[in-house]
């Protein structure tokens, strides 16, 4: 990490050592301090005030927030793996055996055990960068205001965009796993026509039939794990949330979304855009551009345990020493990202067609 300086008539105000050093090894401060308008004592002056800007944009970058991106909300994040690993190797398991009731001095005890399968994980570096020419230095001083923050923001924005993308579906060209990918071992259940209605989404279903529907899932996650594995989470569409919400049930003063939540206590249901039928970017069952097949949204009924499965970031957001080419400076901005780490696929289940 950089070293912080501090000016001593100005004790509030910081910035990093490293940039002040890459200003003042390019030829921007010579250029802004010979104007008589720009107001500089000398080089350095101007060096270690562009340095102080560069400090409070990089800080507003680092505290942004985009809460439009729901899987770092939705799964534990870990960063377990260290930052310069290229790949890493996990086990995902499952439990086997059972007890059984013994006698006195049994020798026949049963043994139980967790069969685990090695995985190998890998690191990819994604990244992105943004920066400021001597102008709009030159102008930023002579306004009197801060150089513009947004070039920050958009910089991690996209990288927070992608990281986001990578945990849903990850990245098979790059052996990045994600929660929704087809090879996670994840359990997958396809929605039926309703006996009534005889549709499969949501959104035309009848709130018996999707009463019916969430009844299938936990009956069958708790029949494949022999009652092990019990959900905590359902993450729905944000469509689909919004539609329950506002859907009475008939001679009745509660909606269908209420009637859920009022009837699966231990399990908090959650809204997700990335999982709408029309998601293509973290929806692999979204309509895709030219397709006749109608999209699919999609459900995930899950633990929010870090043991069961995490979104594994080795390296958040980070803004490096700014560089400088020619009469710019630039920021380069770096993250490293695994997808998802998935140790007990049977504690989830993604559900097709809601």
């Amino acid at each position: 990490m950089s070293k912080m300086r501090y000016d001593a008539n100005m004790p509030s105000k910081t910035y990093d050592y490293a940039d002040e050093r890459a200003l003042r090894a390019s030829n921007i401060p010579s250029t802004l301090a010979s104007s008589p308008a720009m107001r500089f004592d000398s080089e350095e002056d101007a060096s270690v005030f562009f340095a102080r800007e560069l400090d409070y944009i990089k800080s507003k970058a680092y505290d942004k927030r985009y809460p439009e991106f729901t899987a770092l909300q939705m799964f534990p994040v870990t960063h377990e793996v260290p930052e310069g690993a290229e790949s890493f190797t996990y086990y995902g398991y499952e439990r086997t055996g059972m007890a059984k009731i013994i006698s006195n001095y049994a020798t026949d005890l049963p043994r139980v055990d967790v069969k685990g399968e090695m995985k190998t994980g890998y690191v990819k570096s994604i990244g992105d960068s943004y920066g400021y020419n001597v102008q709009e230095m030159r102008a930023s001083r002579m306004a009197g205001k801060s150089l513009d923050s947004r070039r920050a923001d958009s910089a991690r924005y996209h990288i927070d965009r992608l990281t986001n993308t990578l945990i849903w579906v990850g990245d098979k060209a790059n052996k990045l796993v994600g929660i929704l990918s087809d090879d996670n071992d994840i359990p997958v259940y396809t929605l039926t026509p309703g006996a009534k209605t005889n549709k499969t989404s949501w959104l035309e279903k009848d709130p018996d039939e999707i009463v019916e529907d969430v009844k299938s899932w936990l009956t069958q996650m708790e029949l494949s794990t022999q009652g092990v594995e019990k959900a905590d989470r359902l993450g729905i569409p944000s469509d689909v949330y919004i539609a329950l919400s506002l859907r009475r049930i008939e001679s009745t003063e509660s909606s269908v979304l209420k009637y859920l939540q009022d009837n699966l206590p231990g399990i908090k249901i959650v809204a997700c855009h990335e999982l709408n039928s029309t998601s293509v970017d973290t929806n692999p069952y979204a309509k895709a551009a030219g397709s006749t097949t109608p999209g699919q949204g999609v459900g995930i009924l899950y633990k929010y345990d870090a043991d069961k499965m995490s979104a594994e970031i080795p390296m958040p957001f980070l803004q490096h020493p700014a560089q400088y080419k020619n009469l710019e400076v630039e920021i380069m901005c770096e993250a490293r990202v695994a997808g998802a780490v998935i140790y007990y696929p049977m504690s989830a289940m993604i559900i097709v067609g809601i």
